[in-house]
């Protein structure tokens, strides 16, 4: 009996042999995994490594050098005013670009303004330097720093003003950066920038930012640098590990519509500009050592501004960087000793190692935007009533991207916790990940270990105008 049934299985595994055998061939295929590209690009550790502070402070003594750099004082004196530190502010960009075969082309952006803190006309001029992208020229990143200085009396334009940080140390920065990112080649264009007017009513940005408009440019980031040398705070801390990264929440060029639409859908705390910041950081914690990014969700310190704002009124992304501890004795103040107190913004109260340490922070951001891909434009959202989210995009146009990469966070949290390659498509379907609970955006990776700012979808997240 048992040898019967042991027969009469064995022939009925023979029948299904050929099955079992074919099953067997399917199962064993290799599947080829799909393999994300690199998460980093080791030019940006020596990138990081390259900022000098010996010349940072040579270029912030020569601008304290010329007396006052008031928006009002004499334009045509070639040793002391305005004049004179913009004329040597080209002049140095030029020298800049002559040691790399002519590689910026530098530029006057000039207006005839009168208004607020400025009673009669006067020609305020910015000096920019543009680093051109070989693929995609007309997508620009930014770095500012501003060329003009103040004492107690803002209308004061004949009274030693040296400025030493604010801001000869962000306009040396922008020097600097120049000097070290000329060397190589991006796939978009970095634009160094000396605003003017800052200090009378934020003139030169906003000159700067109707040029980029009038440039056709596709502003993805403006970095603006308003004081990055000092480390001895009014409140007693001294540190050079960290530095402030201000950004606006809510776009404040963002019309009705736009925040109709944002009111029921979020993105109050993911705006571009906000998104540039945590990328930021993100590649600080990634390149840099010993400097701690901390993101302020505020557009600037509490009731004053920056030469930010105007690209933000433009709808461009645009952030402030700054040292985290300062020392109020030292701005727009009078050179004095009044009961032993020390005030004057004067060149003692710059750290050249930390302005050489923020200024790496500016150049491997600059570097890392400018060989990303573009980011993603048309990024859209929808999932309500359902157990799943989905997400579409338009594919980048660079010649970089090799794909896209997923994120998402709870909305309690200040940056984004979690993330997934998802290769070269145009959309994506969280499965079981319900859209109400989360925050949702996307980014291009490229094939050279950068990654663009993550988008927000919708109006309140999109870099450039849809």
């Amino acid at each position: 009996m048992i040898h019967r049934l042991y027969t009469k299985n064995v022939s009925r595994l023979l029948m299904l042999s050929p099955l079992i055998f074919s099953t067997a061939v399917i199962a064993q295929t290799p599947v080829t995994p799909m393999k994300a590209p690199s998460s980093e690009d080791l030019r940006l550790y020596d990138i990081a490594e390259a900022p000098q502070p010996n010349r940072l402070l040579a270029d912030i003594q020569t601008l304290v050098n010329f007396g006052t750099r008031h928006t009002l004082s004499d334009p045509s004196s070639t040793t002391q005013g305005i004049g004179a530190a913009r004329r040597w502010i080209k002049a140095e960009f030029e020298r800049i670009s002559a040691q790399c075969g002519q590689c910026l082309e530098v530029r006057e952006v000039s207006a005839n303004v009168s208004g607020k803190r400025i009673p009669n006309a006067t020609e305020v001029v910015n000096i920019i330097a543009i680093q051109k992208g070989i693929n995609d020229p007309k997508r620009v990143v930014i770095m500012s720093g501003d060329i003009d200085s103040r004492v107690t009396d803002v209308m004061n334009a004949t009274s030693l003003s040296p400025g030493a940080n604010d801001n000869a140390s962000g306009v040396a920065g922008a020097l600097e950066a120049a000097r070290v990112l000329s060397q190589y080649q991006f796939e978009g264009s970095i634009v160094y920038a000396a605003l003017s007017g800052e200090e009378q009513g934020l003139y030169g940005g906003a000159q700067l930012a109707e040029y980029a408009t009038q440039q056709g440019w596709q502003v993805e980031a403006v970095l603006n640098n308003d004081m990055i040398g000092n480390i001895e705070g009014i409140n007693g801390v001294v540190s050079n590990q960290t530095v402030r990264v201000f950004s606006e929440g809510v776009r404040i060029a963002e019309t009705p519509s736009e925040a109709k639409e944002r009111y029921f859908s979020g993105g109050e705390n993911d705006s571009a500009s906000r998104n540039v910041a945590r990328h930021i950081k993100s590649l600080a914690d990634q390149y840099m050592t010993n400097l701690d990014v901390q993101l302020i969700y505020r557009l600037d310190r509490f009731g004053r501004g920056g030469h930010h704002l105007p690209f933000n009124k433009a709808g461009q992304p645009a952030v402030r960087i700054m040292e985290t501890n300062e020392n109020y004795h030292r701005q727009h103040q009078d050179i004095r000793i009044e009961n032993g107190i020390a005030y004057g913004d004067v060149i003692e109260g710059v750290d050249p190692m930390f302005a050489a340490k923020l200024t790496a922070l500016n150049a491997i951001s600059l570097a890392s935007m400018a060989w990303a891909p573009t980011p993603p434009k048309l990024v859209t959202i929808s999932g309500q009533v359902s157990a799943d989210t989905h997400l579409t995009w338009q594919p980048s146009s660079s010649s970089s991207v090799t794909g896209y990469r997923v994120y998402w966070r709870l909305t309690t949290d200040s940056e984004w916790r979690y993330s997934r390659y998802v290769g070269d498509v145009t959309q994506f379907t969280f499965n079981n990940l319900v859209i109400d609970n989360y925050l949702f955006g996307v980014a291009a990776v490229g094939n050279n270990g950068n990654t663009s700012p993550v988008v927000f979808p919708g109006a309140a997240g999109a870099f450039f105008s849809q």
